[in-house]
């Protein structure tokens, strides 16, 4: 759990840098963010299928 809460503070530091700097960020769009969620939480759901087949 810890990379994960680091990895959400770097970005944030980030985000807040490029805010500050009026660069627009270099990230995909939000629906592209959105999308790739979906998917690892299609795969997350096949694997918990899966192990709890038989």
């Amino acid at each position: 759990m810890k990379p994960y809460l680091v990895s959400v503070a770097v970005g944030v530091l980030v985000g807040l840098i490029y805010g500050f700097l009026r660069v627009k960020s270099p990230a995909p769009p939000t629906v592209a963010l959105v999308g790739l969620f979906g998917m690892l939480a299609g795969e997350q759901l096949v694997a918990l299928i899966r192990s709890m087949m038989p």
